[in-house]
């Protein structure tokens, strides 16, 4: 299936909303859809986590992905269940996890408060700040144009809130030929990853098998995350920064950034990016 063939998802998540639009000296009164951005309470057994900014779509993914990069799981079997409910002042995602699970995270103490562009808020420490990462056995590796071929479909109608909004951030899953098999949206370029990494997780995909894109830049938090889900691969279409390059040299992972057009920029583990080299 080309990624093109895929269905394309409604756009939920947005609002109309009314506007005044200045053009060529003259303001026209008219009607603009922006994306939603809500409070998402995420409830391990009955207590209260984090408190994210999030766009209200896909939270059951959200909360599986979440509970895997957070380490508050090792896997999705320590998951019992998850309801999402609506309530006047947001959405809380209540997360069933096993008694293991959930004696650990009471121990860590951790009281995250989170928002869209905010990768560590809450931490107690440094050492549970920059946590030492999974390392990464699997030998895959792609070659370059499928990362670009990734890139350019994602930004070719598989963002259906982006379209509508301008205002989201989405992370995909490509295979090793470069189609998209899954997007995922949201206001905060980590919610968009933990959703994503959870559908993949609920869909039985082998992560280590394919690679992650996203429309944003590559931070540490983006690359930690990737790295915990079993991918080797994150492309990001804008920069990168320190922190992630030490992150995912570390933990085998592949580091690319500015990855737009025919060009890339591989900051980690360029082995696991095919070229012809005899060019340079």
């Amino acid at each position: 299936m080309k990624p093109m063939d895929l269905p394309l998802r409604r756009s939920a998540g947005s609002r109309p909303v009314a506007v005044d639009r200045l053009r060529g000296g003259r303001a026209i009164a008219t009607q603009d859809c922006v994306a939603e951005e809500v409070p998402v309470a995420l409830e391990y057994n009955g207590v209260s986590h984090a408190v994210m900014l999030a766009t209200p779509a896909d939270l059951e993914d959200f909360g599986l992905g979440f509970s895997l990069t957070e380490d508050i799981v090792d896997r999705a079997s320590d998951i019992r269940g998850i309801d999402v409910v609506a309530g006047p002042h947001g959405i809380t995602v209540r997360i069933d996890v096993a008694s293991a699970c959930f004696v650990r995270l009471k121990e860590r103490r951790r009281n995250l408060a989170g928002r869209s562009g905010c990768g560590l808020c809450g931490m107690e420490s440094l050492p549970e700040a920059v946590r030492a990462p999974p390392v990464l056995r699997s030998a895959a590796a792609f070659p370059a144009h499928t990362l670009l071929d990734a890139l350019h479909a994602l930004r070719g109608g598989l963002q259906p809130l982006h379209e509508a909004t301008g205002a989201t951030h989405a992370a995909g899953f490509g295979d090793a030929s470069g189609q998209l098999l899954l997007v995922r949206e949201d206001v905060g370029r980590h919610n968009a990853l933990d959703k994503l990494i959870g559908a993949l997780v609920r869909e039985g995909h082998d992560v280590a098998r394919g690679f992650i894109v996203s429309s944003s830049r590559a931070s540490y938090e983006m690359a930690s995350k990737t790295a915990r889900s079993g991918a080797t691969l994150l492309a990001a279409v804008s920069g990168v920064t320190g922190l992630a390059i030490d992150l995912a040299e570390a933990a085998g992972l592949a580091l690319v950034g500015f990855a737009r057009g025919d060009a890339m920029s591989i900051y980690s583990h360029a082995e696991r990016v095919l070229w012809d080299r005899s060019h340079g």
